[in-house]
């Protein structure tokens, strides 16, 4: 008798709501078609079409003026084998990369956490430390030069509690790539600890307070209970902070213009430099392609890596 009357309630649903005809549309397909136009058009113009176009110029030795001329894979082979400056950008930017990457995560978390609980003025911590994401990146490395330079702040304090002058940071091929590197920290760690606040916020105090009374200490129930739970957050940061450090640029071109030498050239640097002062427009495609390629192999390594630390489910 229940299944009767449970087909009948749902023969007088469908009844209610019956279904359209085969063959009509329905009324808002133009309606969302005339909302997808002007973003449909915004990624051809300025996403689908520029990558297209960069791949059909990195086959062809493309001058500013002039004809274009086709060279095949010619601009790949210079690359891999006789241009020593991209061998020098790559490996200073995988530098850049293993050491940004971990110190920027560290940092922002170890900052997270410490304002983490209800602590006095925590708002005002946040804002604090967001302040030099939202500061003009130009604006910081022009006051980060002021402090590496020699007789400057940095300098000044060596001298006075050391007797001593500080390295020539910038002047120095040794020390130049880490003064960037510290100078991208402070740049970029406000994003990654806003990140991190708000997923150390969404942690249950339940479980925290269940761990303790399991006689785990502060830094097993970070590792083994906060730490799982903010696995997506990680996650996401990491991903985001991988990509804009294969990007750097601006960094190295104000405090140090590639030098000494080329010790702090990256990728984005000689592309630029390829492209827009020696103006070979296709060896600088050929160039972005290559990292183009690296970023995605290593985005596409870490998403099939986190299937295994990163944990969805509270």
């Amino acid at each position: 008798m229940a299944l009767t009357g449970a087909v009948r309630v749902t023969d007088a649903s469908a009844s209610e709501s019956p279904a359209p005809p085969r063959g009509t549309k329905r009324g808002d397909g133009r309606a969302a078609s005339a909302f997808l136009l002007p973003g449909a058009i915004g990624f051809v113009a300025f996403t689908a079409f520029p990558i297209v176009a960069s791949l059909v110029m990195s086959f062809f030795d493309w001058p500013v003026l002039g004809t274009p001329s086709f060279v095949g894979f010619q601009n790949f082979v210079e690359l891999f084998t006789t241009d020593p400056v991209f061998k020098t950008a790559l490996l200073n930017t995988a530098v850049f990369v293993l050491l940004y990457v971990p110190v920027n995560i560290v940092v922002s978390m170890g900052l997270a956490v410490w304002i983490s609980p209800r602590i006095i003025g925590r708002r005002y911590y946040r804002v604090l430390f967001f302040v030099p994401a939202v500061t003009p990146m130009v604006g910081n490395a022009v006051v980060f030069g002021l402090l590496y330079t020699p007789r400057g702040l940095i300098d000044s304090v060596f001298q006075t509690l050391f007797g001593v002058s500080a390295p020539n940071f910038l002047g120095s091929s040794a020390w130049a790539l880490p003064a960037v590197v510290l100078m991208s920290v402070w740049q970029g760690f406000g994003y990654n600890l806003l990140v991190f606040s708000a997923a150390l916020d969404a942690v249950p105090p339940s479980l925290t307070e269940a761990a303790a009374i399991d006689g785990a200490g502060p830094v097993r129930q970070f590792f083994s209970v906060v730490l799982p739970l903010m696995s997506p957050s990680l996650f996401f940061a990491t991903v985001l902070t991988l990509i804009s450090s294969f990007q750097v640029f601006v960094q190295p071109y104000i405090l140090t213009g590639g030098g000494p030498g080329n010790s702090t050239t990256t990728l984005v640097m000689y592309l630029y430099q390829s492209g827009f002062q020696n103006f070979r427009l296709g060896f600088a495609s050929a160039i972005a392609w290559v990292l183009f390629v690296i970023i995605m192999a290593l985005t596409a390594i870490q998403f099939l890596g986190q299937k295994k630390w990163v944990h969805y489910d509270q």
